[in-house]
C-alpha cells in the first residue's frame, strides 16, 4: 500500500537530541478500511479503494450505503482510490493503518488550502501598490490593464483580483519525524495544505526510492 487517507489535526513542535526545535504537521492517518480491490482484467487498472470517517447511515444516500454494504461495512464519510502494482494482498474489509509509514524516511502529503474568498491584486498576487501619498488615486489597484490599440484586449493570464486559496496542493518530500501507531499519529516536519480538519492525501514518496539506489551505488 501507498498511502492512507487522513486529517490535519494542527501543528507543533519536538525536540532532537541535540536540542533542535523541529517544527511539525500533526496528522491523523487512518485506519482506512479496504472498501474495493479493483484489478487490471476486470477494471483496466489496479487500485485499493478506501475510506475514511465512518458516519451514520442517515447521513449517506442509497448507493453509497449499497457500495460499503457489498463490502461489510458502515458507510464512511470520504472514499479515495491508490494505485497499487499487486491488488492480490488487498480484500475488502481489511483495515490498512498507519503502520505502512513506519519504515518511509518521506511522504507526500496533498489537500486544499485555505481558501481567502475574493480579494484584490495586493494580497493574491503580491502587487506593490500605488503611492501612499496625499492625492494618489491608486493605492490598492492593479493600473492599466488595457492593450492600446493592438491587441485592443484584455490578455488571458493576466494577473487581476479574484478568489483566493482553496485549491489542490502537493506537498512533497516531507520528512517522517515520528509514528505513533496507537493513535494512528503521524508528525511530519513543516507545513501542510489546509486548515485544522482538512482531509489529506498521504503517500509514500518516490524519492525515498531513488534515495535508497543512490545509497546502494555508493
Amino acid at each position: 500500500m501507498v498511502g492512507l487517507i487522513g486529517k490535519k489535526i494542527g501543528m507543533t513542535q519536538v525536540f532532537e537530541e541535540n536540542g533542535t526545535v523541529v517544527p511539525v504537521s500533526v496528522i491523523q492517518a487512518g485506519p482506512c478500511p479496504v472498501v474495493q480491490v479493483k484489478t487490471k482484467e476486470k477494471d483496466g487498472y489496479s487500485a485499493v479503494q478506501i475510506a475514511f470517517e465512518e458516519i451514520r447511515p442517515t447521513r449517506s444516500n442509497l448507493p453509497g450505503l449499497g457500495h460499503f454494504r457489498k463490502a461489510g461495512l458502515p458507510p464512511c464519510r470520504h472514499l479515495q482510490e491508490f494505485r497499487v502494482d499487486n491488488p492480490e494482498g488487498f480484500e475488502p474489509g481489511q483495515i490498512v493503518d498507519i503502520s505502512i509509514f513506519k519504515d518511509v524516511p518521506m511522504v507526500n502529503v496533498v489537500g486544499r488550502t485555505k481558501g481567502k474568498g475574493y480579494q484584490g491584486v495586493v494580497k493574491r498576487h503580491g502587487f506593490h501598490g500605488g503611492k501612499k501619498t496625499h492625492g494618489s488615486m491608486s493605492h490598492r489597484i492593479p493600473g492599466s490593464i488595457g492593450m492600446a490599440a493592438y491587441p485592443a484586449r484584455v490578455l488571458k493570464g493576466t494577473k487581476l483580483p479574484g478568489r483566493m486559496g482553496h485549491k489542490r496542493m502537493n506537498v512533497s518530500n516531507l520528512k517522517v519525524v515520528q509514528i505513533d501507531v496507537e493513535n494512528n499519529i503521524l508528525l511530519v516536519r513543516g507545513a501542510v495544505p489546509g486548515a485544522r480538519n482538512t482531509i489529506l492525501r498521504v503517500t509514500v514518496s518516490p524519492s525515498n526510492q531513488k534515495e535508497r539506489v543512490r545509497k546502494s551505488n555508493g
